[in-house]
């Protein structure tokens, strides 16, 4: 691994704990149960699935790694329709932070809202050379 490729994984394991971060403030401060508690924890939950696509997988381009995030985020939210995330979520504080419990279809809007501008971010900021530049691109090994 390239010190590039270690040093972006770096960041988007900070990313990832940003999130987190923001998510945990956003929860101290917003009304347990409220509009905005429940749209930023989804977006934000897309936001740091986002940042863990890239640090697992960081040749992926911006978009890959969102229709990758995306397709995981709309997965989850599906799968909660068959009972099973509820029940695992009861046993475990894990399975609830990771697969949910309940059906929320506008959760399916929220992730993008989550996803969309770390990719029009991340494709705008990314150059030649570094992770997440896709195939057949050469240059600067900085990771900005």
């Amino acid at each position: 691994m390239s010190i590039s490729h270690a040093r972006f994984r770096l960041a988007m394991l900070g990313a990832a704990a940003a999130v987190v971060t923001v998510a945990l403030a956003i929860r101290a401060v917003a009304p347990i149960g409220g509009w905005l508690e429940q749209s930023s924890g989804t977006a934000l939950y897309a936001s740091m699935v986002y940042a863990g696509v890239l640090f697992l997988a960081p040749r992926l381009s911006p978009v890959k790694a969102g229709a990758i995030t995306l397709t995981w985020c709309w997965g989850v939210e599906l799968g909660q329709l068959t009972g099973i995330p509820a029940a695992l979520s009861a046993e475990s504080l894990a399975a609830r932070m990771i697969l949910g419990a309940a059906f929320d279809p506008a959760d399916l809007l929220r992730y993008p809202l989550g996803v969309i501008p770390l990719v029009v971010v991340h494709q705008l900021r990314r150059t030649p050379g570094t992770p997440g530049a896709g195939p057949g691109h050469h240059g600067s090994p900085d990771c900005r």
